[in-house]
């Protein structure tokens, strides 16, 4: 199988992929970027040679020949939108304090205002320029950056690239460039001013990168290109489920969760779960945790099967050192897993103040298993987390309990917090504090990093978001993961028909760039298992998208056909169109939408609900939805100016994209455009138009 030479490990003949990326991205002219993404003949030219993603792909050349450059045209997308930001940072001044060259880059050390300083993270993009750009005067000297780190007080320590713009990537040569020539004679001046604009973050685009160089060392990498897999005999899994927990989940499942958790049993390295709106995919997900967790995985005791996958090659001494090294803390000081004594009975782990009790751990239990889930954002990743913590899993025998767990990641949901990283990281600290365990340590980073690998490696369950599992936090870990669940993974459970992976680039998504893995691997023939009870919708709701997106498939559970208080009023029933005799506007400077026609129809329809039905007040049961951001700002202005300042806690108003995975009593769905050339804008994206209209338990409005 070919293998494409920037996948192999970093040395002077093959360039590690990360270095490949920054030679690329940092020698790129701005202004051209601009110029191309607002003149169709230019962008044209640029994209000319790109090609569509496949379902299929004969080797890993060409599944990096045809991915790579729709990567690049996504970055491109961001720069450009980066630079239409509404909320974008103004240019700061600069000065040289330092300049080095090492590995063909630039490493320059600038002298920033502290203010600006706090503002930047590790893999910002910065713009370095001569002097401002200005409408109609476009500078002769200018380049982009990228933050390696902070420094120390009042510096900023950058990477640059200015041996000239890679134009073609198949050679990844550098052209020369009077621009970055001009530029290095700025960085070699010590003490020479410059302009500083950030443009954007690229952390989650070069972990992408990345996992896309990495396919070649991946023991599965036939599987993702060829998207089939021969199918084992179903009786043989790989997860032998202990009979009472069993029976407790086909008691609390139904038939086709129950079908999906064996699937996820079976010895196949990828399963794909359909989960169409109200289907029940998180309670999917905590019966498969509650069976992968108290099973016995049949490739710890096998040799074939998946135990292929965790044989590693026989490591150097020096090498099985740093491992020993890693696994055995207390060589170097005191041993994380040991700092915390127990207090009251709970040692931080647990959420205190629920019911639920900690886990029993089976004598018979011979294999601890370690599981990673993942969802694509923040808000999604702390659904499922709350679930588990309100409801518990199950175990062997049936009882519910609360597993060992940790949201890793940014800005966790307050009432997730107990369970966050930083949280048990800092009540460790506290911990080691209160013995007086590790005081002579150092009780800095390298001890911070100590603890969260050790709560890394003791957590039965790992919540991350797909970005944040591309971090560093995952390569200090001393176990490996046994499963990786992946919500929303058409954005694995997930449902195709449901929106997408953002992508930026209309070019990229042209071209296929926006096909998920779950979706390619769908239209490959490879087997899909569908969830087919919906527990959300009211009927009258449902009977739409289980038609025209799922083939009738879908099937009501007995509870939604509840009839509610606002059913009776002809306005308020379960569907409902309204016609609104206005018209959208574009704001200046904003690619969104606005309709202040439908803007004052909503409110007065809220005040209607509200009066009508003051139990609508009382606990956050409405949402008002719209595909446009813009949209939602002058929405949640007018509740404001009309309800209060509390009305967010009451109304909950957002984008389609923001709420999916949602679900409200009645859902208000503002729609924005609609006019004679019939043109709708992102609703009629049917992924998006599925999505709002699957929101509401009783009334879409």
């Amino acid at each position: 199988m070919a293998v494409d030479k920037a996948v192999a490990a970093p040395s002077s003949s093959s360039p590690s992929p990360l270095y490949r990326f920054q030679r690329v991205v940092l020698g790129w002219d701005y202004l051209r970027l601009v110029r191309e993404s607002g003149n169709r003949k230019d962008r044209n030219e640029s994209t000319s040679k790109l090609k569509r993603v496949k379902n299929t792909f004969k080797d890993v050349e060409e599944y990096l020949g045809i991915f790579e450059p729709l990567l690049f045209e996504e970055v491109k997308a961001q720069i450009v939108q980066g630079n239409d930001d509404e909320d974008k940072s103004d240019w700061q001044k600069g000065a040289i304090a330092s300049c080095n060259e090492t590995d063909g880059f630039h490493r320059v050390s600038l002298a920033v205002l502290d203010d600006f300083r706090g503002e930047v993270s590790e893999n910002d993009l910065l713009l370095l320029s001569k002097s401002k750009f200005q409408e109609g005067i476009a500078p002769d000297a200018y380049a982009f950056a990228l933050v390696e780190h902070r420094g120390g007080r009042e510096t900023l320590a950058v990477r640059t690239f200015v041996a000239g713009e890679v134009k073609r990537l198949d050679t990844a040569e550098p052209e020369p460039s009077q621009r970055l020539l001009k530029m290095l004679a700025i960085f070699k001046a010590t003490e020479s001013f410059l302009w500083i604009l950030k443009i954007c973050s690229l952390s989650t685009i070069i972990r992408e990168y990345v996992a896309l160089h990495s396919i070649s060392s991946l023991p599965f990498r036939g599987l993702i290109l060829s998207a089939g897999e021969k199918p084992d005999n179903d009786e043989d899994r790989s997860w032998n489920v202990p009979r009472p927990l069993m029976d407790n989940l086909k008691n609390n499942l139904n038939q086709s969760q129950v079908e999906a958790i064996h699937a996820g049993l079976s010895r196949r390295i990828f399963v794909l779960i359909q989960g169409p709106p109200g289907t029940g995919k998180t309670q999917t997900i905590l019966g498969l945790l509650s069976a992968v967790l108290h099973s016995s995985p049949g490739r710890v005791q096998s040799k074939g099967g998946l135990s292929a996958v965790k044989r590693m090659p026989e490591l150097q001494i020096e090498e099985k050192y740093c491992h020993w090294k890693k696994a055995s803390p207390w060589l170097s000081g005191a041993n994380p897993r040991d700092l915390i004594m127990p207090i009251d009975g709970d040692d931080g782990f647990y959420p205190t103040g629920n019911e639920l009790k900690p886990e029993i751990v089976n004598s018979n239990r011979k294999y601890r298993v370690h599981v990673l889930v993942c969802a694509p954002s923040n808000s999604a990743l702390d659904e499922i987390v709350l679930r588990l913590l309100h409801t518990g899993i199950h175990d062997e025998n049936g009882h519910i309990y609360n597993p060992k767990i940790v949201r890793i990641g940014l800005k966790p949901h307050h009432s997730v917090q107990a369970v966050s990283m930083d949280y048990l990281v800092e009540q460790k600290r506290a911990g080691v504090d209160r013995t007086g365990v590790g005081k002579h340590g150092s009780g800095g980073a390298a001890d911070r990093d100590r603890i969260r690998a050790s709560i890394l490696d003791e957590a039965a369950i790992v919540f991350s978001t797909l970005s944040f599992s591309g971090s560093a936090h995952f390569s200090r870990m001393n176990r490996v993961f046994d499963v990786v669940i992946i919500d929303e993974a058409a954005q694995a459970v997930g449902d195709p028909i449901q929106l997408p992976a953002t992508v930026i680039s209309s070019t990229a998504e042209h071209f296929g760039y926006g096909t998920s893995l779950f979706k390619r691997f769908q239209e490959a023939g490879f087997p899909v298992h569908m969830l087919k009870t919906q527990y959300r919708m009211h009927p009258e709701i449902s009977i739409f998208p289980s038609k025209e997106f799922y083939g009738g498939s879908l099937e009501d559970g007995e509870t939604v056909k509840r009839v509610r208080p606002w059913h009776s009023h002809r306005c308020f029933g379960p569907f409902y169109f309204f016609d609104i005799d206005g018209a959208e506007t574009q704001p200046s400077g904003s690619g969104s939408w606005v309709n202040e026609a439908e803007i004052e129809f909503i409110v007065l329809m809220y005040h209607k609900l509200a009066t009508y039905y003051p139990e609508l007040r009382a606990s956050p049961q409405v949402a008002v939805i719209t595909p446009y951001s813009y949209q939602v700002k002058l929405l949640r202005e007018h509740f404001r100016a009309t309800f209060g300042e509390q009305s967010n806690q009451i109304v909950d108003i957002n984008t389609v994209d923001g709420f999916q995975g949602r679900e409200k009593d009645i859902a208000i769905f503002s729609c924005v455009r609609a006019n004679t050339g019939k043109g709708i804008g992102f609703v009629s994206d049917f992924r998006r138009m599925n999505v709002g209209l699957t929101r509401a338990k009783s009334s879409v409005l």
